[in-house]
């Protein structure tokens, strides 16, 4: 849904305004500044998902670069492609190529913590 929304209000957009002169009116308002921001933010965070995800650094640039120019677009497009591809593991959602990895230390700290409790 979120695919479809972003691409429905992307085409009103681009079809009904002018990118830069509206651009420049929102940067004029505080709230428009504000908004920005916390837009950002939430792209940097977004990003900070993706990056615990990947492991292949090419692709991961090129998904934080679109969701940085596409915005909330592209994080739909990477979550629908990830839920789809997870095939309802909620791990392999969550922590991508990175899930053995995750779990394998999880598993081996508990066994040390284990050991400590032991001694």
């Amino acid at each position: 849904m979120g695919i479809m929304a972003m691409t429905a209000v992307l085409i009103y957009g681009f079809t009904k305004g002018d990118f830069f002169e509206d651009g420049g009116e929102l940067m004029k308002n505080p709230w428009g500044i504000v908004s920005l921001v916390d837009l950002y933010v939430g792209f940097t965070l977004f990003s900070i998902w993706m990056a615990l995800r990947e492991k292949n650094i090419p692709v991961l640039i090129l998904w934080i670069a679109a969701v940085m120019i596409l915005g909330f677009f592209a994080a739909s497009v990477y979550v629908f492609i990830n839920l789809m591809t997870s095939r309802g593991d909620i791990l392999r959602f969550f922590l991508g190529d990175r899930k053995e990895e995750i779990l394998l230390k999880e598993r081996s700290g508990e066994r040390g913590a284990d050991h400590e409790r032991k001694r």
